[in-house]
């Protein structure tokens, strides 16, 4: 159903095709709406790519949301 597989290509995507800069307002944002299973957002999401693929996404946002506090204590 889908083609990303892994949170390197998953972040791949996001980052590199989709220019979007994963920054931590952004990623807070994201998780809220899809956590969120009533936001219209989700619903589109999970009714394009499936609840699963919508968990998983969930996951990988929560890691890049760990790797943003993680590189934010190392540059103060």
């Amino acid at each position: 159903m889908n083609s990303l597989r892994t949170y390197a290509e998953w972040k791949h995507c996001i980052v590199e095709l989709c220019q979007i800069q994963l920054t931590q307002a952004f990623v807070a944002e994201r998780l809220e709406e899809l956590r969120d299973e009533d936001n219209e957002k989700t619903r589109k999401f999970v009714s394009k790519w499936g609840d699963k693929h919508r968990k998983q996404v969930i996951t990988w946002f929560e890691r890049a949301q760990t790797e943003l506090a993680d590189a934010s204590h190392v540059s103060h």
